[in-house]
């Protein structure tokens, strides 16, 4: 399953902040990360939180796109919808 992400970089804390609609209506988790947006700091944080919430190993995670962007698009291995929700509740619409 592929979860789309607006991450904070220098955000003071890592938190999720839970779900928002992005212009078009879908679904976007809203995340701050510690970490500067450098030499992939951000990134690494981004999927250090989402596997610790999501109870996952990181090896789980990865990043299909996004790498320099704010919104950045996340594939979990083994996560379905379920499992989602209980981690950070339903997404709007959804």
């Amino acid at each position: 399953m592929q979860i789309v992400v607006r991450v904070m970089p220098r955000g003071g804390r890592d938190a999720v902040e839970g779900w928002i609609a992005d212009a078009d209506g879908r679904p976007v988790l809203k995340l701050r990360v510690a970490a500067a947006a450098a030499d992939g700091a951000a990134n690494a944080a981004v999927l250090a939180l989402l596997a610790k919430a999501l109870g996952r190993p990181k090896s789980a995670l990865r990043l299909v796109a996004g790498q320099t962007a704010r919104l950045k698009r996340i594939e979990v291995e083994g996560l379905d919808s379920a499992a989602l929700a209980a981690a950070f509740g339903p997404p709007p619409g959804g």
